[in-house]
This record gives structure tokens, sequence and C-alpha cells, in this order.
């Protein structure tokens, strides 16, 4: 069986598990307090980051590369499309999220609000979070853009886009800090996301201390 290395409200570990519960590969989650820098996770991946996945006799690091190889090594269902075109756009998504998103955002909030608290490092720093929950809001306006003119994120399907968004808007969501009510159409395509099969392991996470909003495990939110 594979094993995952992670933390549960990482988004970039999200997308992966997301990847691996959409295309129906049994994982062994291994929460790793990866701050702490213990030796035989550093062996795994000296960049001391999660997500990391040993799967297939090999140990992979950094969530974009591990996402590419689970679609490489099992295509199905597909989450990247074949045309390069709309590949691109895909990744750019990806990308999007995961780096201006997550510089924007969710370092701002889920970072000041848990990761300090887990890792006791402090108490939040107010002008982070006044920043991050403005940004949200442009963020979750510009998915309602995208949403006005395609069925996805990225398209007429599903892709890997959706998840890497669903990833860090999921771990925002744990902690009451997402809007639902700001766009009905950004409300529906979670709300279709978050009803997939692949979301159960995510929803049932827990932070001890922290428990999650009231919404979060509610589909009919």
């Amino acid at each position: 069986m594979a094993k995952l290395f992670h933390v549960p409200l990482s988004p970039f570990c999200r997308k992966v598990r997301l990847s691996l519960a959409e295309k129906k590969i049994e994982v062994e989650l291994i929460e790793e307090r990866y701050w702490e820098q213990d030796p035989d996770f550093m062996k795994r991946n000296p960049a001391g980051k999660v997500p990391v996945l040993r799967i297939d006799g090999i140990t992979m690091a950094e969530s974009a590369s591990i996402c590419e190889y689970i679609e490489e090594t099992r295509p199905e269902p597909q989450l990247m499309p074949t045309d390069p075109i709309a590949r691109q756009e895909v990744r750019r998504l990806v990308g999007w999220f995961d780096d201006k998103f997550h510089n924007d955002v969710t370092s701002k909030l889920l970072y000041e609000r848990v990761n300090k608290k887990v890792m006791k490092q402090g108490y939040p720093d107010s002008k982070n979070v006044k920043a991050g929950a403005k940004a949200v809001k442009y963020h979750l306006d510009y998915m309602a853009w995208l949403l006005d003119h395609r069925r996805w994120l990225a398209g007429d399907v599903m892709t890997l886009a959706d998840f890497a968004a669903a990833a860090h808007l999921s771990s925002l969501d744990y902690t009451s800090d997402v809007d639902w009510n700001r766009s009905e159409v950004v409300h529906d395509w979670y709300a279709k996301i978050k009803s997939r099969p692949a979301f159960r392991s995510i929803l049932a996470d827990q932070i001890p201390g922290l428990p999650p909003s009231r919404q979060y495990t509610d589909l009919d939110f």
C-alpha cells in the first residue's frame, strides 16, 4: 500500500490526497510533524516539507510532481486534459492556487490561525489575518468569473485545477475563513466537489483543540 506523509490541513497534502482518492488508490496516511525535522523524515525529503509519497517502490516529494506522477501512471479517471492548451490552463490554475492564493491567503489565515498554534509559535499576527481576509475576496471573485464562463475552473470537465482550489478552500473552511455567500456559483462549485467520495477522508480531519467550523462537514451548507 502507498504511504503519504502529510499534515491534515496542508492544502498541498490535500491536493495529493484528493488525486489518490479520486483514482481509488489505497494509501496509508502518516501524520508528519515536519517542523521538528526528524532525521528519518529529512532522509525522505531533505527540503523538510510535506507531502511525501511512497509508492511503486519509490519516494517522491513536491505536490505538483507527485500529482503528475499519479496522473501519468494511473490515467483513469483523467484529471489532466489531453489537449496541450487545455493542459496548460490546468497547470496555470494549479500554479495560481499553490503560489498566488497560497501567498495571498492561505499563509496569512490558515498558517496564522492554525500552524502557529500547532507549532507553538505564538499568537496570530493581526495584520496578516486582515490582509488574508481581504485577499480571499479577490480570489473568490476571480473564481466566480471563471465559473461564469466554464462548468469547472479550467473548462468543461473537472481537473486537477479544481482539486488544487478545493484543497486550499477546504483548509480555510475548517476555520470558517470562506464567505460562501459571496458568490452563488463558487458555492455551487464547492458543493459539487465537496460531495465527491474523494472528499470523505478530508472532511473527517480533526485538529486537537481546534474543532472545525459548523459547515465544514455539512454537504448542504
